[in-house]
This record gives structure tokens, sequence and C-alpha cells, in this order.
């Protein structure tokens, strides 16, 4: 069983990796709240989040990262990082798609990450994913912009 809570105070500090590349400053434009639930399918299919603190080796959790603009003026290409705990496997499933992903948190590539090898080109195994960063080109003034990854515990 995983303790959730303390893993998200890890990656609580882990996210001062967020960058801006407009004029606003990160300390005083953006807010972020960071929650992780466990990710629970009904017999219909249909997807529902329970908040979760402990988990057992299998289950899904999903941590999501609300980003909001506190300030008056737009923030323009907004990096934004979460990385994936050492204990934690990604599922694939990333909010928004559109995520880059890294297998040692410094160069970022579209999914699914591949890599030669035998002069083949073969997809990298989710379980090397470190972290996933996703580039949020506008997020408009007094607004929020939330990013999700899926992961399993070990």
């Amino acid at each position: 069983m995983i303790l959730i809570r303390t893993f998200k105070t890890t990656l609580f500090a882990a996210l001062a990796s967020v960058c801006l590349l407009g004029t606003a400053h990160a300390d005083e434009a953006l807010k972020m709240d960071l929650t992780a639930n466990k990710v629970v399918k009904t017999a219909d299919g249909k997807v529902s989040y329970a908040p979760v603190s402990t988990a057992p080796a299998g289950t899904v959790v999903q941590y999501k990262a609300t980003y909001s603009n506190t300030i008056n003026q737009d923030i323009q290409d907004l990096e934004v990082v979460l990385p994936i705990p050492a204990n934690m496997t990604f599922t694939g499933e990333a909010v928004p798609a559109s995520a880059q992903a890294s297998i040692d948190n410094k160069n970022y590539a579209d999914m699914p990450l591949m890599r030669k090898v035998n002069g083949k080109m073969v997809k990298v195994p989710y379980s090397e994913y470190k972290s996933l960063r996703w580039n949020i080109k506008l997020l408009p003034a007094q607004k929020s912009a939330a990013v999700a990854l899926n992961t399993t515990v070990n």
C-alpha cells in the first residue's frame, strides 16, 4: 500500500518546474492546486473519481494539476511539468493528450516515445516515463487550465 499524501507533497515541490515564457512572474500570477484521485470504472463503462490517500498495488490514480491565472492579464506560453513518481507507472492516459513525455526529465518528445533497438524503432515502455510536459499557449486573466495523468501503483 502506498501513501498518496506523501507523494502529493513531493510532487507539489517538484512542480516548481513551471516555466512562464511570457511577462508575468509565476509567484504572483499562478496558483496551482494538485489532487490525487482513484480512477473508478463502473459496470456501464463510465469513469468516476474518488479522493484517495492510500492505495494498494494495481490501483489507478489520477494526478490532476489545475493552474489558475490570478492576475488581470493573460499568460502566454505556460509550460507545466508533472513528474511520475518512482513507485507508479504511467498508464499512457494524459489530459490533454497533447502532453510530451520524458525518460530523463530533460528531453521531451511527443508520445508514444520511440527508440531504436537492433536497428528497429520500438515504443519505450510506459514504466520508463519519468514526467509529462504540457504547453498551455494561453491562460486568460482570471481563468484556469488543468492537466492530468493516470498512473498505476506498483
